[in-house]
This record gives structure tokens, sequence and C-alpha cells, in this order.
């Protein structure tokens, strides 16, 4: 294979090998969607890649997508390997393994009798697309609503160097092949409660979270949120300095787009010191390749714009009894600026459960990764199911 997402056979086998087969599997109980490292890992050793990717998607829907994002603070963190040298790379080990048992086109799903019974899910992101992937093996007819015109989510948002929309549609194609799955795309449900008044015996809503975070400063109007840019980061040909307010994966995203999309200089505002960023060792290594710099410790308090560009105002900040405060006698002024990008996170919107109601990744817990929302869409399905069945 030519994508260094993946291993080459080489890579592959050598990450197989290391596998001490713990009896405790820390890595699976790191996962989570409790997928089993051990036993994927065992069968593609022994040369049975069809069993090895049924095992992944049995476990996790998005197997492939997963296996691409998934930061090392999972199934990484808590293989034992890395106390003797270092840790088996068990997300480009699930990718690469599906990704040569589709490439081979082995049959890895199994398409289950349907019970006669139908439910509803409102957004097709990972949460969206596992609970459909659950239901589905239940038996149930799903029929899936997304505003967008295409799946995929806030997992659109991630730049193609990371995953592209084709990895989003393996997985996912997979998923939509089964009969008794039906998608409507470019289809905005205002109330999704009332899908249960026309003919669904449930419902999942997984719309994720709709409003960013704001700064709450002067001249805020002028920055450029994250979600806005990373839709599409060629509308935006920057050519001189940007600035990015964040210090977390998102914002690690936006930093490395812009750098590669044609700014000279690139820095990331964080409020928290550098060894408090949220971000894996593989993000910190990319922020380096790019010569991304980081200003830590420091708070954006003002944007003002004319003719020349953007100015930004800002002061450093320490930590008071435990809490960030503004440190006196440190405001500058510096520009120009050709944008400041804003990835400070977004918010949940204000819905709630009901019995045949159910809420499913972003917008239930707030933001997470791909695979904590897909874990979490398999749970709004599993406990969707006990109540219908």
């Amino acid at each position: 294979m030519g994508d260094k997402r993946y291993l080459n056979k080489a890579q592959l086998k050598a990450e197989l090998e290391k596998c001490l087969h713990c009896a405790s599997k820390p890595c699976m109980k790191a996962c989570p969607v409790s997928c089993c490292p051990y036993g994927f890992i065992e069968a593609a050793k022994s040369g049975d890649m069809e069993k090895a990717a049924r095992l992944i998607l049995e476990a996790n829907p998005l197997g492939q997508t997963c296996g691409l994002v998934c930061p090392d603070h999972f199934c990484m963190k808590a293989c034992l390997r890395a106390k003797i040298d270092a840790a088996i790379r068990i997300p480009k080990v699930q990718a690469t393994i599906l990704e040569e048992a589709r490439s081979q086109g082995m049959k890895i799903r199994t398409n289950m009798p349907l019970k006669g019974k139908k439910v509803a899910v409102v957004g097709a992101g990972p949460a969206g697309m596992a609970a459909v992937s659950v239901l589905r093996n239940f038996g149930y007819a799903v029929e899936i609503f997304e505003k967008e015109n295409q799946v995929g989510g806030a997992m659109n948002l991630i730049p193609d160097f990371r995953l592209q929309y084709a990895d989003i549609l393996k997985d996912w194609d997979d998923i939509f092949a089964q009969e008794g799955i039906v998608l409507h795309l470019s289809t905005d449900v205002a109330e999704p409660q009332k899908l249960l008044d026309k003919g669904f015996d449930g419902v999942i809503v997984a719309i994720g979270e709709s409003d960013y975070t704001l700064l709450g400063i002067e001249g805020e109007e002028f920055s450029i949120p994250y979600s806005e840019y990373l839709k599409n980061p060629e509308k935006y040909p920057f050519r001189g300095n940007v600035a990015v307010v964040g210090g977390g994966a998102v914002a690690v995203d936006c930093a490395v787009s812009a750098k590669q999309n044609g700014a000279e200089y690139v820095e990331m505002v964080v409020r928290r010191r550098v060894p408090d960023m949220r971000i894996t060792v593989e993000e910190r290594k990319t922020l380096l390749e790019n010569q991304i710099d980081i200003s830590s410790m420091t708070r954006v308090c003002k944007i003002e714009k004319d003719n020349k560009g953007l100015i930004v105002s800002s002061c450093k900040t320490k930590f008071v009894d435990g809490k960030l405060v503004d440190e006196e006698g440190t405001l500058i002024k510096r520009g120009y600026f050709d944008a400041v990008i804003l990835a400070l996170g977004s918010r949940k919107p204000s819905l709630e459960e009901g019995e045949k109601f159910l809420l499913a990744g972003d917008c239930k817990s707030g933001s997470s990764t791909v695979v904590e929302a897909v874990a979490s869409g398999k749970d709004a399905a599993e406990r969707l199911h006990q109540i219908l069945d």
C-alpha cells in the first residue's frame, strides 16, 4: 500500500509480532467500544484477515475510520508492550487489516433478517452511523436523516491528510449495503420528536454540536470559526500570518491545514501550558513537522481590523489557586495577521431524552473523539433495543 496512513506488509507483520497476548486484555478495556485487539491481532497473525476484519466490525462499525484517527490515549496507552519498548500501533493495525480485507473483496458484514419494526436516526455522523449499524444487526429497518448532502458529520471537518471522505464511505457503504436501511440526505428534521407520530417505533438523535464556542471579546466577528474553515480550507488561500486560538486536536487540524494551504507563519494561541494541550504524540509531531509555533499561557483579548489586516491584542495568563487569571502588565498588540481562526470547541443543543426518544454522540455528552461518538451511538441503539424488544 502506498498510503502512509496504513502499514505496509513488513510493518504490519512487525506490529502483529509485538503482541504479548495479555490475558487481562488491557487494550480492550481501554477501548470506548470494547474492541479486542487481542482477538483481531491473533486472527491476522494466523493469516485469517477476514476473521480479523469481522472481529473489528463486530465491536466497531466504523473500524477503519477510527483506526485512522483514534488518539493514542486509549488502547495504545494501555498496551503493556510500552513497558518493554513501544506500544503496538493498534489503531493503524486495525485500519490496515480492514483496508486489506476490503481491497480483496472479503465478505466481512452479515445481513441480518428484518423483524418488522422501524427506527429513525437523525444525524449521519459517527454516532448516528454506529446506531444504524447496531439497530440493523438487531433486525430493525432504519431510516437515517442527514441535513447535509453527505454522511460523516463532524468527521468531514478532519483534514484529508488524516481522513478522507472515501475512508468514511468504506465503513458506511458496508453498513448501507444491507437491506432495510434508507438514507435521506439534505433533510433537516426540525422536530425529531414528532417522528414518533409518523410510524417510527423509536428515534435516536445524533446531530452533534451545532454552536461553536465564542471568546466573548471585542472584534470577534473578524475571526473565522473552525467549523467554517475546516469545511472548505481551500476557500481561504492564506499567504501571511495566521493565528489559531485553541489547543486541542481541532486547533491542530486548523493550524496544519492553514500552513499547508499557504500561510507563511502559523501560531497557536493557548491559554494553558503546552503539557496541558489535549493532543496526541502524533499531533505534536505534526506540529513540529509543519513548524507551527505555540504561544502558551496566553489569552486573546481583542481583535482589530484595518486596511493592512488583523491586529491581535493578547496578555499572558497564570495560575492562582488553580484558576487561570490574566497577568497584569502583559497586554500587547501584534499584527498583522491574515486570519484568526477560533478552535475552542462547541456547545451541545438543549434536547432531553424520552422513553423511545434517545440521544447519542456529542449532542448528548459534548465534544468527543470519533470512537467515543461510535460508543455512544452503539449504547443508544442497545438501549432502544431493550425498550422495543
